[in-house]
């Protein structure tokens, strides 16, 4: 899943949804012009901060 925000986006795995929190595991930082970052544990998002979600095509087998 990638979850954008006004200022930048995050992908990973939607782990939980808290009431007005969204829990992002496996998660990496996309910004323009940069490499994807990986962050280290859960990313916590408030849902009223998200511009836009994707969900984006399993690749498992």
């Amino acid at each position: 899943m990638v979850i954008n925000l006004a200022d930048k986006a995050f992908d990973g795995v939607l782990w939980a949804k808290r009431g007005p929190l969204l829990v992002l595991r496996d998660a990496r930082l996309l910004e323009a012009g940069r490499e994807p970052q990986p962050i280290d544990g859960e990313i916590v998002i408030e849902r009223t901060r998200v511009e836009f979600m994707q969900v984006l095509a399993g690749g498992g087998g």
